[in-house]
């Protein structure tokens, strides 16, 4: 017998009263069905898929233990029996497919949206319009209760276990913080004082569900924010959980006011993991490490180096429900890869929509967009091998249809390929070789270097044709838009033309911002911005850039950032007013506005332009919008940028010659992705289209 390819990833983990087939926790996510009126059938369903995918334990989404914890309006809470059937639904299937599941308990404190919120002193979060109440002794006992009533109702609905969530910044982390806790009773000021109220907390719920159940606590080992824990604080938090009755912890890295990014796609893989195994030697329970795991092979290498007992993977099961089924038998390349976008999970999360998955949208819709065999094996073209027309083809193949797909360049990926150029971006790789090893399994036929034309695919007679040929960069009309200093986006991200050392950038939209971090990136780029890095020196760098504090001298594990010689003098500019960037990420578009800033990009709204010659750019802008040192000059309403390039990613327009074509000539045909919508690179909405379409033909 040959030995597994993932040793230690498949090790199993004895907890004493009961044992776990492998290393894999499948982390908390709010998926914004727990309170749907289908939301339990609907839970079922995706938690169904993950049991049966292999994750060893599964963990939920926060459940609040009373209405003040509630993370929003109407939020799900759990504290009487007449919601035990809702649970029960969810238990069941896990079970019946041999899962485990435990419930996290999480009480948002001053990071509740609500007007009830509470805390141990009266501080308002730098992220929350809202101030908080505080919490009088009284009811912190009864909070306290609170928690361990929903411990036992979870085991009474079911549950392997529960997750007492005490990091990130809620309610649990709120009184250990000096940072918000201002109290000068029992529950605060000294140490013993801030640590009490987790360690109750943990103490009655495990008398509530006595010994046989698993208790874990989601310890905030790197806070990431100022008057943080310091690492001793930390390590003895840890210690007195597992006296108090814990049976694992798990890591939590960062508060959400934090301003270091822990989670996105520019963090590289296993970032934090070395903050997990600092507390190795602290305590005997198994330790979790998480954050920015997406691969097995990343969590082979993080057990084996000793960081942790186990690893939790959130997103990669939003990906990829058989995330552990395919390790388990030999074939990561058949893995698609979570990429750290957040586009369709925590920004939904954080704007009320329910979450999903960019590369995978069936995730938390497993009850609606089924992908069922055909009954009427039909013969499709699908024009454009962009992120639309490969979820569209593989879907449709996997269904039983014949599939052909045409692409005119020599690859597949379409702006996926102009994307990976950007810093940050490097993840979008696995995208494609997830696509590439699926075209290869659902048997679909590819054919590279081939422009179809409307004539050909009318002649070989296809049963349905699907155009998915993307955009075209739009060139707006402005007088010199001609000047040889002018390139569009393409120009420079994928065919890397030359480009000056003064650049202005017209248009803030996504792509504007992907240019602008492309183009003042440092000549010594050590690499960290290549997401999927994993050496030591990258790490480093990676951390020194952000301000960590690897040594943990300091409280909060922060530090100075390293400073940073940009490549490029660069400034923004947009015609409408307002913040440059409104539409990027919910969770990530601070990321980006903080690195430009560092950067020196000079970023303009309600700009006018006016022209381009060989003195530059001439725009009028409002006023108060000029500033001496940016190069734009402050003597009157219009102005000229001394620049050596103008980069142009003022929008795109649907790529539709061909659709137009076929319909002259009667054949109807489908439009999907960017040649439906032109909307930046959107591809969210390009791999939910294609495989919606797929899924009905």
């Amino acid at each position: 017998m040959s030995e597994p390819t993932y040793p230690h990833l498949f090790a199993p983990l004895d907890l004493g009263f009961v044992t776990l087939p492998n290393r894999v926790l499948m982390g908390s996510m709010h998926l914004g069905l727990e309170e749907a009126p289908d939301g339990a059938e609907r839970l079922a369903a995706f938690y169904r898929e993950r049991a049966r995918g292999g994750a060893a334990l599964i963990v939920t989404g926060g459940i609040a233990p009373n209405p003040e914890g509630r993370l929003t309006p109407g939020a799900a809470t759990l504290e009487s029996e007449d919601q035990l059937p809702h649970h029960r639904t969810v238990t069941d299937a896990v079970h019946e497919e041999g899962g485990r599941i435990a419930l996290q308990i999480l009480h948002a404190g001053r990071y509740g949206a609500h007007p009830d919120i509470v805390a141990p002193s009266p501080i308002q979060a730098p992220i929350s319009p809202l101030t908080p109440r505080e919490l009088d002794d009284a009811e912190i006992e009864r909070t306290i209760d609170d928690f361990a009533r929903t411990a036992r109702l979870a085991q009474l609905a079911g549950y392997d276990g529960v997750e007492i969530m005490g990091s990130e910044g809620y309610l649990i982390n709120q009184f250990t913080a000096r940072r918000t806790n201002h109290r000068d009773d029992r529950w605060g000021g000294t140490l013993d004082g801030r640590l009490r109220f987790p360690i109750e907390i943990v103490r009655r719920v495990r008398e509530a569900v006595g010994e046989r159940f698993i208790v874990i606590y989601r310890l905030s080992m790197l806070e990431l924010v100022p008057d943080g824990a310091t690492l001793d604080e930390a390590l003895q938090l840890a210690r007195r959980v597992e006296a108090a009755g814990a049976t694992m912890i798990n890591s939590g890295i960062g508060w959400h006011e934090a301003r270091v990014p822990t989670i996105a796609s520019s963090v590289p893989r296993g970032a934090f993991s070395w903050a997990t195994r600092l507390f190795a030697d602290a305590v005997s329970i198994p330790l979790i490490t998480t954050n920015r795991i997406n691969t097995p092979g990343t969590a082979e290498r993080l057990l084996a180096e000793g960081c942790a007992d186990m690893v939790s993977l959130a997103r990669p099961f939003l990906a990829d429900p058989e995330f552990v089924s395919k390790a388990a038998a030999g074939a990561p390349e058949r893995i698609n890869t979570c990429i750290g976008c957040n586009q369709a999970c925590l920004d939904h999360t954080f704007s009320g929509r329910p979450a999903s998955c960019l590369v995978n949208p069936r995730a938390g819709h497993e009850t609606d967009l089924v992908i069922a065999p055909t009954v009427a094996k039909r013969r499709i073209a699908v024009v454009g091998a962009g992120p639309a027309g490969l979820a569209c083809a593989t879907t449709a193949a996997s269904r039983g249809h014949e599939v052909t797909l045409f692409e005119a360049s020599d690859r597949i990926g379409g702006q996926l390929n102009v994307a990976l150029q950007v810093p940050g971006k490097s993840e979008f790789r696995e995208t494609l070789r997830y696509f590439g090893v699926r075209i290869e399994e659902t048997g679909v036929e590819l054919r590279l270097g081939h422009r179809a034309t409307a004539e050909a695919l009318a002649a070989e007679g296809f049963d349905e044709v699907v155009v998915a040929t993307g955009v075209v960069p739009r060139r707006p009309d402005i007088p010199g838009i001609d000047h040889p200093s002018v390139l569009g986006y393409l120009d420079v991200l994928r065919e890397r033309a030359p480009v000056g050392e003064r650049v202005a950038i017209l248009g803030a939209g996504g792509i504007g911002f992907d240019v602008a971090e492309y183009l003042t990136a440092p000549a010594d780029d050590p690499g960290w911005s290549d997401a999927a890095a994993e050496d030591p020196a990258a790490l480093d760098a990676f951390l020194a850039h952000w301000g960590v504090d690897r040594d943990f001298t300091g409280a909060g594990g922060l530090r100075s950032p390293a400073s940073e010689r940009p490549a490029r003098s660069v400034v923004m500019l947009q015609r409408k007013p307002g913040k440059l960037g409104a539409g990027l990420g919910k969770t990530t578009g601070w990321i980006h506005r903080t690195e430009l800033a560092r950067r020196g990009v000079r970023m303009v709204p309600g700009a006018e332009y006016l022209g381009i010659d060989d003195a530059g750019l001439r725009v009028r802008l409002p006023i108060g919008e000029t500033e001496h040192g940016s190069g734009v000059s402050a003597s009157a309403a219009e102005h000229t940028i001394q620049v050596d390039t103008v980069v142009l990613c003022t929008g795109q327009d649907p790529s539709r010659e061909l659709h137009d074509r076929l319909a002259a000539l009667g054949i109807a045909t489908h439009l999907i992705g960017g040649a439906d919508v032109a909307g930046e690179l959107d591809a969210k909405r390009a791999i939910a289209q294609g495989t919606r379409l797929a899924a009905e033909l």
